[in-house]
């Protein structure tokens, strides 16, 4: 299974393009901070994320530097060649993004799937369908 779950800010304004063919790709990186042992000091992981299609616009169109997100997607480790030496990338392919929230407002909910424009999944709603004394089955 390849199941990738990230929660972090955007260091920039997400880059979405166009292919040839028309179709919308949108990179961002997510600043992801590590859990670390108690009193360490604090650790963070840059990760590439890219997503495709009517996603990658809406991520351009609602997504900005400081945002924090949910990536909910895949891991891709992809090769190509440049200046005759072979040269290796890994990304996280985002196929669910939830936005939890503005840097310095409160969390705004709501989220974009690559297979629908807009969601109305609320990450706070999260968990609500368990009641006290109910065994949850993991």
């Amino acid at each position: 299974m390849n199941k990738v779950i990230l929660v972090g800010r955007l260091t920039r304004d997400p880059d979405v393009r166009t292919t040839q063919t028309g179709r919308f790709v949108a990179s961002f990186t997510l600043a992801v901070d590590r859990i670390v042992a108690k009193g360490a000091e604090q650790q963070t992981d840059f990760i590439p994320v890219v997503a495709w299609g009517q996603l990658a616009e809406l991520i351009g169109n609602h997504v900005a530097k400081g945002h924090r997100l949910l990536v909910d997607g895949r891991m891709q480790v992809r090769t190509y060649e440049k200046d005759g030496q072979k040269r290796w990338v890994t990304e996280v392919i985002a196929q669910n993004v939830e936005f939890l929230e503005r840097k310095g407002q409160a969390p705004v909910g709501g989220g974009l799937s690559d297979s629908q424009s807009s969601g109305s999944d609320d990450i706070s709603s999260f968990g609500k369908d368990v009641f006290p004394g109910e065994e949850i089955p993991f």
